[in-house]
């Protein structure tokens, strides 16, 4: 199989920028201590959140001072380990069901939740699963999102992290390998990841840290510019959405730290 591999730091432009000050512009409710994502849908203006491995199969939607005031249940799915959220422009949601912590399953599932509205209580999903290609050993993903009709996931690594593409059709599909590469620096674990609305710039979110990347062509995403912008502080920073320039970040809460909402504007 080939695939374009990025192993070096020399195919790719690192910039470090001055530190971020993500600011926290609501409180996320005490009920959802693990909040693993958060996306909006083009049809609706709550915030949608999960929670990960452990928790309910629901999908909330907060209002922006972090109050829920959407409950739904997705009848036919078990939250096995629900790690990201995107979306797609005709409003639908994706919750992808990726986390392998234990690096033990070949197999995974991506739920499609069709332009959910926030007064039902329940719904179903449509599946799109996907199995490893045949030369990848199993890893930890927390991060994806939708580019071109196609998903893309990414590994959750110390160092050398994997892509993965998936097409965006309900069914069975083995992912493709598209690329490896190695961020510059350390702590670089990959928790949640971002398209921007023009399609033009791509976020990858850690605990302290969040990587634009920019100046790619079609998915080569690594051949660009690559622009570290570290936070003023370390949190567990699960859940990341870009919406007219500015970044919308979520963290667990552990040890009386984070749940919290943060903006953090890319002006």
């Amino acid at each position: 199989m080939k695939i374009k591999t990025t192993l070096t730091l020399f195919a790719s432009i690192f910039i470090a920028c001055q530190n971020g000050n993500p600011k926290v512009i609501a409180n996320l409710p005490s009920s959802l201590p693990e909040i693993s994502a958060i996306e909006k849908t083009t049809n609706s203006d709550l915030f949608w959140v999960i929670q990960d491995a452990g928790n309910n199969n629901h999908i909330y939607g907060l209002d922006e001072k972090g109050s829920i005031k959407a409950d739904i249940i997705v009848e036919n799915a078990n939250n096995r380990d629900w790690e990201d959220l995107t979306s797609d422009k005709k409003g639908n949601l994706y919750i992808g069901d990726f986390g392998n912590n234990n690096k033990d399953k070949t197999t995974f599932s991506i739920l499609k939740i069709t332009n959910p509205p926030a007064n039902i209580k329940s719904t179903k999903a449509e599946f799109i699963r996907f199995s490893l290609p045949k030369d990848v050993k199993p890893k930890d993903f927390e991060a994806f999102f939708l580019h071109n009709d196609y998903f893309y996931v990414f590994s959750k690594e110390s160092k050398k992290f994997r892509t993965l593409k998936i097409p965006n059709r309900i069914g069975n599909h083995e992912a493709e390998l598209i690329s490896e590469f190695n961020l510059k620096g350390k702590n670089n674990k990959i928790t949640s990841a971002a398209m921007s609305q023009d399609s033009k710039r791509m976020y990858l979110l850690n605990h302290d840290k969040v990587w634009e990347i920019s100046d790619f062509e079609n998915d080569h995403f690594f051949e660009g510019k690559v622009i570290n912008i570290p936070f003023d502080h370390s949190t567990k920073k699960e859940g990341i959405f870009e919406i007219n320039n500015t970044l919308y970040i979520t963290d667990e809460f552990k040890k009386n730290e984070g749940g919290n909402l943060y903006e953090l504007s890319l002006d």
